[in-house]
């Protein structure tokens, strides 16, 4: 087929798609179709079709067809923070917070200011953090199941900052990390940041399918592997230790780094021992107090081996030099006075409230969630696509995330995310109507 014409079909697909005269949700032909049709080539024909996803506009779903994307709804929906707009309800992400926070905030900062160690908060601090502040965070952990010294502890700038450090610290370009079919977004940007290959593992509903890491293992090249063992994002799960026992057996198999995030951790009730606390020589243990807390306060930890904790505050220093002493001297404060466990208890309860809501409005729905997690996965009905679903709500002031964010694998799956913790209960109940009364629109 001639470059022209092949361009010319190229083109006039997108046309049709941008000025609505094929309608987002509208099933193309099958390639065989449109091979036939066009009098083109089969492989030809794939090719058009590709380069129409390339650019956004279309979607290939396996044993379904081919189908026109909603294109007005705004890329990479889950990660740009679009929802900020005025009289936008956010069930997109949370920064969830108690009521007295604010005056907590207060209160630290006249403690703060009445303290004789003021003026050395105006000076840079060693990379990892104080000796004694590294300390705190290590009796921290303790509580979380995982024996630590504080030489193991680097302080970092929020959750997101650690496993940036652990990336630049201990993978290099090209490293094959294995990680679940949907998994946090913030590591795909990362992975893509520091051209790191994500290879996805099934997910099952109690966590990832183990049977397909270890064949993945044997198969290729893996250097880590990055998980969530306990409050997954977005599915919830809290692996059991017998799963926990079986992936740390696989990692040393296969000598893998693991990656541990436990940025939402805090939410479930005495879980199973964390990954490093089972293998502490290969397990690099990630959190912060971003939800616990307060998504302002960007204070977070990585506890490591001994061995790689110079590379890993080598990474600091190359990208923030040291957390800010006054932000990391508050947080301490609050983990040693107990601030921090009260504030995860009541948040505890909180997303139970809200969860019990979700349970309550969505019911006859299908969700995958936890009973104490702020998140709810939402797997559309046969026939539903997701996008058109997100931008139906973008219309009635609702930002969701879809599926696209998560999914590290070719197959995205028609769902959607709702963050239930950044939103007053009347308004969450609300907004929640809503979501259901538009999937049920497009469900019949």
């Amino acid at each position: 087929m001639p470059h022209a014409r092949y361009k010319f079909l190229v083109d006039a697909l997108a046309a049709d798609i941008r000025s609505g005269r094929l309608l987002p949700g509208t099933r193309l032909p099958t390639h065989r179709q449109l091979s036939a049709k066009e009098g083109i080539a089969l492989v030809t024909a794939t090719r058009v079709y590709a380069e129409l996803e390339a650019m956004g506009l279309v979607s290939g779903e396996t044993g379904r067809g081919t189908f026109v994307r909603e294109t007005s709804l705004p890329h990479g929906l889950g990660i740009d923070q679009h929802a900020a707009a005025a009289g936008m309800v956010d069930l997109n992400f949370n920064y969830p917070s108690l009521p007295d926070q604010a005056d907590l905030l207060r209160g630290a900062l006249r403690q703060l200011a009445a303290s004789g160690d003021l003026e050395a908060m105006l000076r840079y601090q060693p990379h990892s953090g104080r000796q004694h502040e590294r300390d705190s965070v290590a009796r921290h952990l303790a509580c979380r199941g995982l024996a630590v010294g504080g030489d193991q502890v680097s302080i970092v700038s929020g959750a997101q900052h650690g496993l940036a450090a652990t990336v630049m610290a201990l993978l290099r370009p090209g490293d094959v990390v294995a990680t679940d079919a949907l998994t946090y977004p913030g590591f795909k940007v990362l992975a893509e940041a520091y051209r790191l290959e994500l290879a996805p593992i099934p997910t099952t509903g109690r966590g990832p399918d183990l049977g397909a890491l270890d064949r993945l293992c044997m198969s290729r090249r893996v250097r880590a592997v990055y998980a969530m063992p306990t409050m997954h994002n977005p599915l919830g799960w809290v692996m059991s230790a017998h799963w926990r026992r079986q992936m740390v057996s696989i990692a040393r198999r296969h000598e893998l780094l693991i990656i541990e995030d436990a940025a939402y951790a805090f939410l479930a009730k005495d879980p199973p021992a964390p990954l490093a606390a089972l293998a502490p020589e290969t397990t690099v243990y990630v959190s912060g107090l971003s939800k616990s807390v307060a998504t302002g306060l960007r204070v977070g930890f990585v506890a490591a081996p001994a061995r790689w904790v110079p590379a890993i505050e080598r990474a600091i220093r190359a990208t923030t030099w040291n957390t800010p002493g006054v932000m990391t001297a508050i947080a301490c404060g609050w983990l040693d006075d107990g601030t921090v466990v009260r504030l995860e208890a009541e948040k505890r309860r909180d997303a139970m409230v809200r969860q019990s809501i979700a349970g309550e409005v969505l019911a006859g729905l299908r969700c995958v969630r936890h009973p104490a997690s702020y998140f709810l996965w939402l797997p559309m009905p046969e026939e539903v696509r997701a996008d058109q679903v997100a931008m139906a709500l973008t219309r009635e002031r609702i930002s969701v995330s879809t599926a696209e964010p998560f999914a590290t694998s070719a197959h995205v799956p028609h769902a959607i995310r709702l963050a239930l913790g950044s939103v007053e209960l009347d308004a969450l109940r609300e907004a929640l109507e809503k979501v259901k009364r538009v999937i049920g629109d497009y469900a019949f």
